[in-house]
Parts: C-alpha cells; structure tokens; sequence
C-alpha cells in the first residue's frame, strides 16, 4: 500500500493536536478533526484503510446509550473496539477519532469501528462507502430549528447507506421500517405490546401517521410512545409485520426482556432500555456474536446509564433523568418513569437555554410533550426554574396540571434547599446540559464537611 502525502501529514496534525490539548486540559475530541478537515483534506477519511466491521448507529434518541452497550459486548467477545465515548458524533469527532486511532500507513488499528453517529452528519462521515452496518434506532421530531422535520433527517440518514451495509432497523418506527423495502440486507427489531402500551394517544402530536406509499392513515394496534408501535396499512401490504429480534415479557421491574426465546437484562428500568438493548442484541447476533456471550456482556454491563444519575442528600434520593430539549420523545421517556413510581415524588423542569447550537429560542416543542402524565396524586410538587419558567407553567396549566403544586425558583443555587425544606418524597429533575447534574453534584461538594 502507497500511502499518501496528505494521508501522513492529516494522521500527524490530528495526534500532534490532541497531544497538545490534553497537556492544556482540553478534551481535544474536535478540534484536532477540524484542523485536518479545514486545512489539509476534508476527504481523508475516504482515503483510509478500515477494519472488517465499520458500524453506525443513529436516530433521534438513544444512540449514546446504545454505542456502549455494543461496544461492550463486541470487547466481552474479545475483538477489539474503538467508538466515541466522548459522544462527539459529527463529522469533526469522527475524523478526530478515527485519524487518532490508525497507524502511519493509514490503517486503522482495532478490529471493530463503531460510531455514534450524528444523524445529519452520518452520510459525511460515511462518504466513501465504508460502512458494513448501520443500526438506525428512530426517527422523531428533533431540534426543528436545525432539523425542521423528520423527512429531512430520514434522507440524510438513507444518503449514508450503500447496497453491501447491513441494515439494523426499528421496525416499531414507520418512519425506519420503510427502509426494508428498499434494501434487501435488512434485520428488524422490535418490543411487543407491554402492559405501559396504549391504544389512543395523550395527545395529537404524532410524527407518521401516513402510510409511506399509498399515504392513507396508518392503523395502529397500540402505541409505546410517539408513533413507535405496531401499525399496519389497510389500503397496501406496508406493516410493521414479523421482525427478526422481538422483545418479548418486558419487565422494568426486574429490569429484563425476552428476545427470541433468551432472557435478557436491561441496563435500565425505563423503555428506551430495552429498545436499546434490543438493538444492540440485533447487531451483535447479525455480525456472528454468540447469544450466549451476548447475554452474559448485558447482563455485566454495570455502566451507569446516561439518561439517569442518582444521589443520595440525606434520606432523599434524587434521580437526574436528562430529557433533551427540542426532543418530545426523549421527555416521554423520563415522564413515563417518574409517572411509573408509585411513592411520594416531586418533579423539577426547567433550562436556561433552548439550545447549545443556534440562538433560536423555539419552544412549540413544549406541546408535544405529554406533559398530561403530571397529573398524578403521588406527586407533591413541581418545582419550575430558568427563564423559561413560565413558558412550562402555561403548558402545565394547557395540560391541567394542578397550579397549586407548582413553584417558581429565580434561582437554582437554591432549589435544594427549598426542595429539602417544603417537600416530601424523592426528587426528579429533567435535565438538560447536565446544568442540574451539576448543580446537585455542587450542593453534595458543598455538604461533604458538614
């Protein structure tokens, strides 16, 4: 193999860069790509030599926690894996990981690439074709400032695949399910009904309603969330049919499934684990993995999950559940698990920015929230902070949640305080850019003396 001028200095810059930004602090998991990708070949990627399995997973939700949990059982049955813990996922992060991650010939030097991938940035990425599988979780509303609507996102994400990948799709999704038609080396997912399935949804907010080729209404025989379930179309054969690895027997209890007959553990007790469990079961079974090591690796895989932090403040158990703004489906997640406790609880919502990517400040994402499971006797108050405050209060009352339980806080430095001292029961907080993640951590580092 010749390897190219461009090839050599592109591998250079990149290491050389995230040296220096390590020895200054810095994460150095971006700028190191950008750097390359400004001034010396925006196309090196394609220009690389990649390992056997060359994997993306994608969607609007749930890829972070996903990654992990394959990469962790691709590494439990020995091969080994690099992927984006960092969860830096466009372009920049790829290009950053992947230079960092090859020899001087330009070879990548694991067995197994896995990257979570930014679903707009995938078909950059994956420019030169390399891909051999692409696990695709769903596809919902997401940032509509960035995104506008989800067939924007589904044509970039198809963009990225070629004829040789292997596709890992959610066939619960419509929206995903469509790509089985189109691409033959296809293997579907999907969770049978469970007893949290409904057959009429809160509200009127639904992303795919529409059947992809004749376009009458899709059917549903139930919903999980959003429109994530089983449909079918009366009017031609599109249906979300038989798939391939079904979730069967979900217990959020016992945090466990069934997936074709095997019991499996779940990472989690709320819904989007055992989605991502399932997908990541699918891939790992589709690329040769035992279903022994398979169950065995989920089983130990101890990792606190992403989506949720727990802390202990006395005899108070605060749970931080990060809910992605401008992302319906991500909040529905963090609702159902707070509506699922049955104790004495209390709620807190609130962000000081819409966004970390544009200054936008858009928030008709807040009525596709289901915010209507709030209305629930076991909680005993919602405590409301940012400045935003009051636009969550409006949707609250929209939603007729009781306005007698609300609190308004100014200041969040404060609100544990007020928490501990007018409130009982457990705390929930929805987070987002972990600023109450942060403000919890910064109250026990306060306390740590006393």
């Amino acid at each position: 193999m010749v390897i190219g001028v461009k090839v050599l200095l592109s591998i250079f810059v990149c290491k050389l860069i995230t040296k220096i930004c390590k020895i200054f602090g810095k994460n150095g998991t971006v700028f190191p790509g950008g750097i390359v990708y400004d001034y010396i070949d925006k196309d090196i990627l394609t220009k690389l030599k990649y390992p056997k399995y060359v994997i993306a997973v994608t969607g609007s939700a749930g890829k972070g926690s996903t990654t992990e949990l394959i990469a962790h059982i691709l590494r439990q049955s020995g091969l080994s894996v690099i992927y984006n813990e960092s969860g830096s996922n466009g372009i920049l992060g790829a290009m950053t990981l992947i230079l960092n991650n090859c020899n001087w010939r330009g070879k990548f030097k694991y067995d197994v690439l896995l990257l979570e991938c930014d679903e707009r940035h995938t078909k950059e990425i994956f420019a030169g074709k390399q891909l051999t599988h692409m696990v695709i979780l769903n596809i919902t509303r997401d940032q509509p400032c960035r995104h506008g609507n989800a067939n924007v996102v589904f044509k970039d994400i198809k963009s990225a695949i070629n004829k040789s990948t292997t596709l890992i799709l959610d066939a619960d999704d419509p929206k995903v399910n469509v790509l089985k038609f189109e691409f033959k080396n296809s293997i579907t997912y999907g969770l049978a009904k469970t007893k949290d399935s409904y057959v009429k949804p809160m509200l009127n907010a639904i992303d795919y309603q529409y059947c992809p080729f004749c376009h009458k209404k899709l059917s549903y025989n139930y919903y999980h969330y959003n429109h994530v379930g089983n449909y079918e179309c009366r009017y031609c054969n599109f249906k979300r049919g038989k798939v391939d690895y079904e979730g069967k027997n979900l217990d959020l209890i016992k945090e466990e499934l069934t997936i074709n007959n095997d019991r499996v553990s779940i990472h989690d007790n709320a819904l989007y684990a055992a989605y991502s469990t399932l997908a990541a079961y699918a891939l790992c079974a589709t690329i040769g993995i035992d279903k022994k090591i398979i169950s065995k690796a989920i089983a130990n895989h101890k990792v606190q999950p992403k989506s949720k932090d727990v802390y202990k403040i006395g005899k108070r158990t605060f749970y931080v559940l990060s809910s992605k703004n401008e992302n319906a489906s991500s909040y529905y997640h963090s609702l159902k698990l707070i509506s699922n406790d049955e104790n004495i609880k209390n709620v807190v919502i609130g962000f000081e920015k819409v966004s970390r990517r544009y200054p936008f400040n858009d928030l008709s994402w807040l009525y596709d929230i289901e915010f209507e499971m709030l209305n629930d006797e076991k909680i005993d108050k919602i405590y409301l902070f940012g400045k935003f405050k009051y636009n969550i209060a409006t949707r609250l009352e929209y939603a007729k949640v009781d306005m007698n339980k609300i609190i308004m806080l100014d200041d969040i430095n404060e609100m544990i305080n007020n928490i501990l001292n007018t409130s009982d029961g457990d705390v929930f907080l929805l987070d987002n850019f972990s600023l109450l993640k942060n403000t919890v951590e910064s109250y026990l580092e306060m306390r740590k003396d006393d």
